[in-house]
């Protein structure tokens, strides 16, 4: 194969990482995600929002660990193999590099092309957009604007 068309195949594809929630599945540029570790229960602190589930201890940092699903007026959900994944912090804060989501399950990896079919349900404000990847419908989370939501917080 030559070098030309990996370079075309790479610039038309992407991969991505399908987070499996309790209520949807969100997708994420695999770039996105730090790691993957196994659910541990998170300290509890004063004042925490319902949406935000404890800190959890990762690498010596203190991370909040988040409830998707309860930022967009859900509850909370431990299902049966619960993990943690770690995110990169995309707000450009300094001091936050990271945060945590829970998930349920282990993510899959998924090669997107450039024409992924948008789906039409109706998104929650932190959510970007929705799209169809195969036959699963999986939600664009606003990181940078769950990041601003933990700002607000005086979280971060």
């Amino acid at each position: 194969m030559s070098q030309s068309r990996v370079r075309r195949e790479a610039a038309d594809s992407l991969t991505g990482l399908l987070l499996p929630l309790a209520d949807r599945n969100l997708l994420l540029p695999n770039v996105v995600v730090a790691e993957l570790i196994p659910y541990r229960a998170p300290t509890p602190f004063e004042g925490m929002p319902g949406w935000v589930l404890g800190q959890v201890a990762w690498r010596e940092l203190r991370l909040p660990l988040l409830s998707f699903e309860a930022v967009c007026g859900g509850r909370p959900v431990l299902g049966a193999a619960p993990r943690i994944a770690v995110l990169n912090a995309l707000g450009g804060r300094a001091q936050v590099k990271f945060i945590a989501l829970l998930v349920q399950g282990i993510p899959r990896s998924v090669r997107l092309d450039t024409d992924l079919a948008r789906s039409t349900g109706a998104l929650h404000p932190l959510e970007l957009d929705a799209v169809q990847v195969g036959e699963i419908e999986a939600r664009i989370p606003d990181l940078v604007g769950l990041e601003e939501k933990l700002a607000q917080a005086g979280l971060l």
